[in-house]
């Protein structure tokens, strides 16, 4: 397994796939993070980073049933692994510890 530190885009798609369960593929990912980020999202990105999450062991995948709606193909659903949902748990941890030390007066007005 590849190191686990996450870069912003591969946490979103991460994320993503966590809070999609089993409807976790590829078009679903990018319409799921397009409607909460506001930002254009490219499949072909979004595929890079499910390549790259599942190569660090993050993810795993496995083929769909053909359908008829799809000319026969198939789609590769993605399913977040323990390392997967330890290396998000970090991430917040991480940022949280972050927030943290941010003194709250650099929020007041004034």
């Amino acid at each position: 397994m590849k190191g686990t530190n996450l870069g912003e885009f591969e946490e979103l798609v991460l994320l993503t796939v966590a809070a999609l369960l089993k409807e976790a593929y590829s078009v679903a990912i990018c319409d799921e993070l397009a409607s909460h980020t506001g930002r254009s999202v490219k499949l072909g990105v979004v595929h890079a980073v499910l390549n790259r999450l599942e190569e660090k062991g993050l993810v795993t995948s496995e083929l769909g049933e053909a359908t008829k709606a799809r000319g026969g193909k198939r789609k590769r659903y993605y399913e977040l692994t323990m390392p997967g949902k330890a290396a998000l748990i970090n991430a917040r941890a991480m940022r949280d510890q972050l927030w943290a030390k941010i003194p709250s007066l650099a929020w007041k007005n004034g």
